[in-house]
């Protein structure tokens, strides 16, 4: 089966190769929805089982209520945990393995779905242990998954540490973290290019904005919110993140660097400016704070290029995007000092602004 799927990006292309290597006991998965995780996890799995690599595929996944945000478990359920379970199969092989050869596979329990629990208190020799969803796995069931390998067998890690992780410590990041330090284990980020689901980048433009709109704005913050919203009534505006202090606690001293952002929904760029930057100018004289504008779009270059004190920095940059629980921003090695500025000020006050917007943190990358 992992013959018919071909990997349509570079992160796939890397998961499908870890994931033949064996050498590679300890595989970790992580990115955002519709990158392919489970589909390639399974499709290894079968693929082993049906080359007689494993004698079963375990494929250990929490089901979760989205309405309360709650981890269902099967004493709970009874007999529906497992036909959600196996509908969840059959959701993902559907266009490459046909039901009767689900129920097949799920009968003759070459396949089993199963709560995380189930996993508790045993050894498995010779099987293919798949941990999916991982980031709804409290961090100590997480941590004991590791504990269940016996001889022969491999185990599997997926799971979205930045857009559906839970508050606090989540499995995903635990594990992977975990994994980045381990023997024989391979960790492969991917990332918002390497998503190919129809829908899922929509569905995660719409959880940015989300995340943003949900966020507590501070009195400067509301203050620089309303009056764009009345100097460009027709614009849809997301946001407003104030870092004034942040600059001059780091030691800032870029006179480009702006000290406050305004977020506009994609293609909404042109209302907040105005024709010739007249409506902006007009908000700028009014909250006395030198503003840029943003636009919620999932390219992280242009995020950074609007928050990093050097504007010209982007043409150095390769790549901007998520890696674990973090965005990474790849710069080239000759620029990589002007990137991060004096001692680091710059890429730490970029960190603060994208916790402040999105909980998520900012690293940077070396490349040649």
């Amino acid at each position: 089966m992992l013959d018919k799927i071909k990997p349509m990006t570079l992160g796939q292309e890397r998961a499908v190769n870890v994931l033949k290597d064996p050498e590679v006991e300890l595989v970790g998965l992580f990115g955002p929805t519709g990158t392919g995780k489970s589909l390639l996890s399974i499709a290894y799995g079968i693929w082993a089982v049906e080359t007689g690599k494993a004698k079963r595929l375990i494929i250990a996944r929490p089901v979760v209520d989205v309405a309360v945000g709650e981890v269902v478990t099967p004493e709970r359920l009874g007999e529906m945990y497992y036909k959600i379970a196996s509908t969840y199969l059959e959701d993902i092989l559907s266009p490459y393995v046909d039901k009767a050869q689900v129920e097949k596979m799920l009968r003759e329990e070459k396949v089993t779905v199963t709560d995380v629990s189930y996993l508790r208190g045993r050894t498995f020799d010779n099987v293919v242990i798949f941990l999916d969803d991982a980031q709804n796995v409290k961090p100590e069931s997480a941590a004991e998954v590791l504990l269940r390998l016996g001889r022969g067998s491999r185990l599997i890690v997926a799971g979205d540490p930045i857009f559906q992780k839970t508050s606090g410590r989540d499995g995903a990041t635990l594990l992977r973290e975990a994994l980045m330090g381990e023997e024989k284990a391979e960790v492969v980020d991917l990332g918002v290019k390497d998503i190919v689901r129809p829908g899922a980048r929509r569905g995660i433009k719409l959880a940015l904005e989300l995340r943003m709109r949900k966020r507590q704005l501070t009195e400067v913050e509301s203050h620089i919110y309303e009056t764009a919203r009345v100097y460009a009534p027709d614009a849809d505006v997301i946001s407003a993140v104030e870092f004034k202090t942040d600059k001059e606690a780091l030691g800032v001293k870029s006179e480009g660097a702006p000290d406050a952002l305004l977020i506009v929904k994609e293609g909404q760029l042109g209302r907040l400016v105005g024709r010739g930057g007249e409506r902006i100018r007009n908000i700028e004289s009014e909250v006395g704070a030198r503003l840029r504008v943003l636009e919620a779009t999932l390219d992280f270059k242009q995020w950074v290029r609007t928050m990093h004190p050097v504007s010209w920095i982007t043409k150095h940059i390769t790549d901007a995007d998520f890696a674990g629980s973090e965005l990474a921003v790849y710069v080239k090695k000759n620029e990589f000092g002007t990137f991060i500025g004096p001692r680091g000020v710059y890429i730490r006050l970029m960190d603060r602004i994208f916790k402040r917007l999105l909980d998520i943190g900012v690293k940077a990358m070396e490349v040649e």
